[in-house]
């Protein structure tokens, strides 16, 4: 697995990890804190969310274009400098009239940060990859960049909580679900007499003496403050990951051109050839939109059915996949069984076996020490099991694709995203079943459900789409750097971007559904649009792989 890779993988990783974890500490609540900060409902935060995204997922597009010109480093430099802006501001706890206006200004820079970045890192690495000894490697190198990069993201949401806890409890403050919304519907005057009840018994168990005007007032700029120093903590990992980058640059300098330097030596294609691939890319292009648009419900709608359908208590051993150094201790489990697997070595075999074991019965322990206590949950946590699971399964799905390729039956990467689409189609299927029978959002009125479901569906929901995500994400990436035209190579990232781009923007639709349909609905036309897309793939599969030989 980690046998035959530039050494320049483990830097180039660890700078991406750094940013994704500032990053997904603010995607991870920003519905929420629009919410909670602006009294928004699901529509418009979904717009605000998926309009952003968009700007995340298209500005590679740019971003490419200027590293075809003036190069990668530099634009992966620039790429940092935009987002400390950008991170800086969106953390500053202002309550004047100038607040929103500064969020829009604060994720548009890091919109285009991330687009200098982003895709230029990536196609940095993958020219690591040129390199004839490291060829063969290249998607399994791939494949441990990405499970790098979702360090990062799996330990965002618990930091955020973290965060939230504990500053909510230094005001005399603790987080439920639904207080900020109740809040903002009484500011508004909106509020119903039941829910003005409910929201007068929620402070009334907080220890609030004043009116009610003042507990919503204290309560939402308490919980938009605690958003905001997540978001300061972003800035901190980006320091980090511009230190990485520097410090290590000899390792990957190399590496940094572009497909207009005149000193690297290029295959050169005919015209015919540099057509065909490009239309096959964007065939691939235009097809992974529908997937995206599915995929990255995680910060809206994921978010909403775990805020208002979902336990807000765990009991059993479901409150360990709550505690995120479980989490990261399973996930070395996982590394050391397979280091031991591998190694040629007996030492290293036994000493990954006999770390495993002690890392199991650490484990058992604090398993045993929880007791029977309930564990009570926010939103957010949900998201780090999709980051946790491509740790996890990276090294299985590796081991798969290794063992198939050593019998010449390894899928080809168009192949694999096809397959992705249909599986991420099981994930709604979860959401589907266990949502019939459940009342209407609107229904709701800003109040959760009386009756919600446990915990494990959304889990498995994120193990599924997350099998889809490994079959789709690295392996597309790992696609577009090799056959895209060296000319176009930083164009053709930026386009694969850019297709996510436009799914992202379409993710809103959910959220714009979200009060006007059925639950049970919305994901039904999520699974129809997998099982489209996915259709669509296996049609012109033989096409993509003619054209791109």
């Amino acid at each position: 697995m980690f046998n035959n890779q530039p050494r320049a993988l483990y830097p180039l990783a660890l700078t991406n990890t750094g940013e994704r974890f500032g990053y997904y500490i603010m995607l991870s609540v920003l519905v929420l804190y629009l919410q909670a900060k602006f009294g928004f409902d699901e529509n418009t935060a979904g717009l605000y969310y998926s309009v952003f995204l968009a700007g995340v997922y298209f500005m590679p597009v740019i971003g490419g274009w200027f590293a075809d010109r003036v190069g990668l480093g530099k634009c992966v430099v620039a790429g940092i400098g935009l987002l400390l802006v950008g991170y800086t501001l969106i953390s500053l706890p202002l309550s004047s009239g100038f607040a929103l206006p500064l969020v829009v200004i604060a994720l548009t820079i890091i919109s285009i940060g991330t687009g200098f970045f982003k895709g230029n890192l990536l196609l940095l690495f993958g020219n690591l990859y040129e390199n004839e000894q490291y060829a063969n490697s290249r998607e399994s190198g791939f494949s441990l960049y990405y499970m790098a990069n979702n360090i990062g993201a799996m330990f965002a949401p618990a930091a955020v909580t973290k965060i939230t806890n504990s500053f909510l409890a230094s005001k005399g403050l603790y987080y439920s679900a639904n207080v900020a919304s109740l809040a903002n519907q009484f500011k508004q005057n909106t509020i119903s007499i039941d829910n003005q009840i409910w929201l007068q018994q929620m402070a009334d168990t907080m220890g609030w003496h004043g009116d009610l005007l003042t507990f919503s007032d204290f309560y939402i700029s308490a919980l938009s403050h605690a958003y905001n120093i997540g978001f300061a903590v972003a800035v901190g990992s980006l320091l980090l990951s511009l230190t990485i980058y520097f410090v290590f640059r000899m390792w990957f300098k190399h590496a940094d051109y572009n497909g207009r330097d005149k000193n690297v030596a290029m295959v050169e294609l005919t015209p015919q050839q540099t057509r065909s691939r490009i239309m096959a890319l964007c065939a691939v292009f235009a097809v992974v939109i529908f997937f995206w648009m599915a995929f990255h419900q995680n910060g809206t709608s994921l978010t909403y059915f775990a805020r208002d359908y979902t336990a807000t208590e765990v009991v059993g051993w479901v409150r360990m996949g709550f505690n995120i150094g479980v989490l990261a201790m399973i996930a070395v489990i996982v590394y050391l069984i397979f280091g031991a697997w591998q190694s040629q070595n007996e030492r290293t075999r036994r000493m990954c076996s006999i770390n495993a074991v002690v890392l199991l019965v650490a484990i058992y322990f604090m398993y045993q020490e929880m007791g029977s206590v309930p564990l009570h949950i926010q939103p957010q946590e949900f998201q780090q099991f999709n980051p946790f699971f491509v740790i996890a399964l990276t090294p299985i799905s590796l081991l798969i694709f290794d063992s198939l390729h050593q019998k010449g039956k390894e899928p080809s990467a168009p192949m694999k995203i096809a397959l992705g689409m249909l599986v991420a189609a099981f994930g709604y299927l979860i959401l589907i079943y266990c949502s019939v029978g459940l009342p209407a959002p609107a229904e709701l009125d800003g109040r959760t459900c009386a009756t919600p479901v446990v915990p494990q569906y959304l889990i498995a929901t994120y193990l599924v789409l997350t099998f889809a995500e490994l079959l789709l994400s690295p392996m597309g990436q790992s696609f577009v750097s090799k056959v895209a035209p060296p000319k176009y190579k930083g164009v053709m990232m930026g386009c694969w971007f850019a297709s996510g781009a436009i799914g992202n923007y379409l993710s809103r639709i959910p959220s714009l559904l979200w009060k006007e349909i059925p639950l049970w609905l919305n994901w039904t036309i999520l699974m129809v649009l997998c099982l489209i897309s996915a259709g669509i793939m296996f049609a012109i599969l033989n096409k993509i792989n003619e054209a791109t030989k």
